[in-house]
Formats: structure tokens, sequence, C-alpha cells
């Protein structure tokens, strides 16, 4: 490729970046004001006239933004609906769980959580601390290894063994303690126990003294879209008061998957 051509793929690399800025920027002021007018919209981003209403044209192309009763003025449209519903279900999860998570966090004295699925790995979308929890570590948000962590093992689980094979490639199975599990084999005995018990552990494998035990949240059409799980310091949060203690956790579970539509 010419230097030539290299800096006109480079400037339109730029160009198409700034486009994706400002028309989202168009729906940030839509968002805020209720409806603007083009003028309004050119004024706000500092464009002319006529980018501000190709970029209109072509958010209401894709239904993201429509045209008011009064023409020139614009608000958003259903189109955002449809993308929307796309992390509501997960943004649910946490709304239907709150409860359940706060009572279980007293019940069982631990942290208790509430993860999802995000390529490969468990991101914690919501923590309740229990009032024996010991350390301030907020987990919220974070990203956390598949096959290290108590949700991740019971997403894993309930991956169809394609997808879960594929998943745990791209994952890589690092090593984090001596007591994580790396070999393929291992980890798929360990989950299809996982799957007969309906809970899984992790003891020590994330963390070093730390313990922890998941169960699953189901849709309404039974599918498994989040884990709830709790964890606490290995000395307290025994193997044996773990399994002790899941028969709360998969009832709390359910207990979320009945609020989420679940019949099963």
């Amino acid at each position: 490729m010419s230097n030539y051509a290299a800096e006109g793929a480079t400037t339109g690399a730029v160009n198409g970046v700034q486009s994706v800025d400002r028309a989202v920027s168009v729906l940030e002021i839509l968002a805020q004001r209720g409806e603007a007018g083009v003028s309004e919209v050119a004024a706000e981003i500092d464009v002319h006239k006529s980018t501000a209403f190709r970029l209109l044209g072509a958010l209401e192309a894709r239904g993201l933004v429509e045209q008011t009763a009064e023409r020139g003025k614009y608000r958003l449209g259903f189109g955002l609906v449809r993308l929307a519903g796309a992390v509501t279900g997960r943004l649910d999860i946490t709304q239907q769980g709150r409860v359940v998570c706060e009572r279980l966090s007293d019940q069982i004295g631990e942290t208790v959580h509430i993860a999802v699925l995000q390529e490969h790995y468990a991101v914690n979308l919501h923590q309740v601390r229990g009032p024996g929890a010991v350390g301030t570590h907020n987990w919220v948000g974070q990203l956390t290894p598949l096959h290290a962590t108590s949700s991740g093992k019971i997403l894993l689980a309930h991956l169809p063994t394609r997808t879960r094979g594929d998943v745990l490639t791209a994952s890589g199975l690092r090593k984090l303690t001596p007591h994580t599990l790396t070999a393929r084999s291992t980890l798929e005995k360990n989950l299809t126990e996982a799957l007969e018990r309906g809970y899984a552990t992790t003891l020590e494998e994330l963390e070093i003294g730390l313990h922890a035990m998941a169960a699953p949240i189901r849709s309404r059409d039974g599918e498994v879209i989040a884990a709830l799980s709790a964890s606490g310091p290995a000395y307290r949060f025994t193997e044996a008061r773990i399994h002790e203690l899941a028969p709360l956790l998969v009832e709390g579970a359910a207990e979320i998957s009945r609020r989420m539509g679940h019949l099963g």
C-alpha cells in the first residue's frame, strides 16, 4: 500500500470514529432535552447544519430517532428499546435478586454475588456483604476467570459442550493458586459434579484463603442466565459448611429464577 493510500485509510478511520462519537452525542442531547431541532443539534456538537442533518437522517433510518409532529424536531425513537432489550434482562436480575441476596448474606453470614457470563469471564453485577465479611473488596463490575470461580463454573457447566470448549480455549485456564484446576479433564469432571448436585464450589482456586459456592439462575424459558454465589474466608467458610449451607443458596437462586418468570 502506498503512503497516500495508507494516509487515506487512516483518515477514513478517524472520520468514522468521529462520526460515531457525534452520533452518540446527538442521542445524549435528545435524551437530555426530550426533543431538538437540526440547528440546536448542530450548535450543541459544533458542526454545520448539513452535517447534523445527515447524522439525524442516519439515526432516523435505523429507528434510533424520529421526527415529531412538528417537522424539523427530533426525539429518541423506539429502535433504542430493541437495543436496550439486550441488557435489560441483566439489569432485571439485580433488581429481582436484591432482596434474596440481602436475606442470604444474613443467613449464610458471607458475601453474596450475582454474576453473568461475558465472553470468557464472569462479571459481577451485584454484591451484598455479609455481617462477618472480611476485607472491603468490591467485586461489582470486575471480570473474573470462569475456571477459578464458583460463578464461572456454574455458568460453564450449563453451556453446550462445544461452546464451553471454545470459551475455555479463549480463557487459557491460567493457574492462579496451587489449587486452581487447569487440566481440562479435571475441570470437566468438576463441572459434571456441579451439574449433578446443583451447585459449584471453589476451594482456594481464585485466591488463597477464599472459598465459594454458586447456583444457577434461570430465565423464563429455563436458560441459565446468571449465577448466585456466596464466598468467604476458608477458615470459616469451610468445605463442610459450604455443603451444609448449599440448599439455602440453591433455593435462593430458584427464587430469583421464579421472579424472572421461570416456572420450573
